[in-house]
């Protein structure tokens, strides 16, 4: 009878663990240790469904609401984070691969699929802490978190002598070197701003200039 009274204890607790979601401990276990999950940035989190399922993300991916994907201002694509749910305790495990949330009060949007395994649907928000588990903020652009930062492109091309060619009519270009899947692009951009307007006034001198350009973030 004991034995049997301990089974239905063991399987009691494996149904309590695996229906409440999955703890912050759990998750933490698939690294070495929790010195891995750095945490980065507290706030509040808001997420998004379906008036942008199968729409394009930020990074040309189709975002798919049911995934755990996120959307950060700035943190470089593919950054993984852990997004701990402060008013319950309860975590799950994010892939940044889209730009946002634009509301000043909140630092990150969650996919559905995501909000849904921290309990977040119902409220629309939550307080979150957000934990560095795979990223290289060190050797990355982001200098604040909250801050985008944009440039003016004004070119992009497979082959560098007419990037090289480009930033000699212009002084105060640059040329930056983009790795694809598909190919290498050598870009030339202008500037580097904090606030977008005044890249979208630098991007219309340009302009008028006869330099055809577009204000970009710059991602990483």
């Amino acid at each position: 009878m004991r034995s049997l009274q301990a089974t239905l204890i063991i399987v009691l607790g494996i149904f309590v663990l695996t229906g409440c979601g999955m703890s912050k401990e759990t998750l933490d276990a698939d690294y070495a240790s929790t010195e891995n999950a750095r945490a980065i940035e507290n706030g509040v989190s808001s997420w998004y469904g379906p008036n942008f399922h199968g729409k394009l993300t930020a990074n040309g991916e189709t975002y798919d609401m049911n995934g755990v994907t996120a959307a950060h201002r700035t943190l470089p694509f593919g950054t993984i984070l852990l997004v701990e749910n402060l008013d319950n305790g309860k975590t799950v495990q994010v892939r940044i691969n889209d730009r946002g949330p634009y509301a000043k009060n909140r630092i990150i949007d969650l996919s559905k699929g995501a909000a849904e395994r921290i309990d977040m649907i119902g409220p629309g928000t939550a307080r979150v802490r957000l934990y560095l588990l795979e990223g290289d903020l060190e050797n990355s652009r982001v200098t604040d978190l909250k801050v985008p930062t944009y440039t003016v492109q004004l070119g992009s091309y497979k082959d560098i002598q007419q990037a090289e060619l480009h930033v000699e009519k212009l002084e105060g270009t640059r040329i930056e070197t983009i790795e694809t899947d598909e190919s290498t692009f050598y870009r030339v951009y202008f500037g580097t701003y904090t606030d977008p307007d005044e890249a979208r006034q630098e991007m219309q001198r340009l302009n008028n200039l006869g330099h055809a350009g577009f204000v970009k973030q710059i991602e990483n």
